[in-house]
């Protein structure tokens, strides 16, 4: 029988990697450019942005994306249960919900892993590196496969759609396990380097979630974050009048992109810069780009308020638990 690992090494014979390596690595060149591109865009409309007056009925739909945004994290952290669940880890005293929303704000800080981290800490406590590595590094890969199948709602677009919807493919466990098993040894190695005493040494064969099923209500569940998620990015768009510029599906394919290219590329805290890149580029020719401008930054500066609140409201939920439960 061939093996996902026997082809693997077939495909490096045949075509061996490169040996380039860029300053600073892909991520941070892309995040330049990204930034540097939304910058240009900027200043080259800075006039007309600086004139544009928000009313009240659009400080009313903003106020909406923010609630909706906020609602989308704690959807996001129950799903984040759910996989534990499903992994067969449901640590009892561990208040998982405000474990995530607390540590969420961590993505904001350099190298973009201490949230990873915060998490292993906490789930070693419950269950051993292994498990704690496979509930932590799955999740990505769950958000991902769920942004991407809102894709296919814009239409056939020259069959990119098509090619969004094959990545359901890698939470088969035969796709899944050896996709697992790589993103923790790519992980490990910087998790090591911040901190040498988190992760232990495991050899990558005891990787992965060593499940035979398919995590499909996790999955499903974090197809509601993301379609929350745009929930708020739709608000911010009827703030500056574009919801009726193209329809929801195409508002929501593009959506789905570009967060999915702002989640997986980015060096910058958050994907700042490639997010609203990608956005422009996908529809800005459809769109008045001041208006778009205003919409996309608008987004940005609610997601991370968002973040924030969330990460309060689980904080001051852990007070209370402590002060008046116990």
């Amino acid at each position: 029988m061939v093996t996902v690992k026997a082809l693997r090494d077939i495909y490096r014979r045949i075509f061996p990697p490169l040996s380039i390596s860029i300053p600073g690595g892909i991520r941070l060149w892309v995040t330049l450019v990204s930034l540097g591109f939304v910058f240009s865009v900027l200043l080259g409309h800075g006039g007309q942005f600086s004139q544009f007056s928000l009313s009240r009925l659009s400080i009313g739909w903003l106020i909406a994306g923010l609630l909706t945004s906020c609602l989308s994290l704690f959807i996001n952290a129950y799903a984040w249960s759910l996989l534990l669940a499903w992994l067969g880890h449901s640590p009892k005293g561990l208040p998982v919900l405000s474990l995530y929303l607390k540590t969420n704000l961590l993505k904001y800080l350099p190298g973009g892993v201490w949230h990873f981290v915060e998490r292993i800490r906490a789930l070693r406590k419950y269950m051993d590196t292994r498990n704690a590595l496979a509930s932590v590094f799955l999740e990505p890969i769950l958000m991902v496969v769920a942004a991407l199948l809102f894709v296919p709602f814009g239409g056939w677009q020259s069959g990119f759609s098509l090619i969004c919807c094959v990545p359901v493919l890698s939470l088969l466990p035969f796709f899944r396990e050896p996709l697992l098993k790589s993103l923790q040894l790519n992980k490990v190695k910087q998790l090591k380097k911040l901190d040498s005493e988190l992760v232990c040494s495991i050899p990558i064969e005891d990787g992965g979630t060593r499940r035979l099923g398919y995590p499909f209500k996790p999955l499903f569940v974090e197809m509601l974050f993301l379609g929350c998620r745009f929930g708020g990015f739709y608000c911010c768009l009827e703030a500056f009048s574009l919801g009726v510029n193209l329809s929801w599906g195409e508002w929501l394919s593009a959506f789905a992109f570009a967060w999915t290219v702002g989640f997986v590329i980015p060096a910058a805290p958050g994907g700042v810069g490639v997010f609203e890149a990608s956005v422009f580029l996908k529809v800005s020719h459809l769109v008045p780009e001041v208006s778009l401008l205003g919409a996309v930054l608008s987004y940005r500066v609610i997601s991370t308020m968002s973040d924030l609140f969330a990460a309060l409201l689980a904080e001051s939920y852990s007070f209370f638990r402590k002060s008046f439960l116990n």
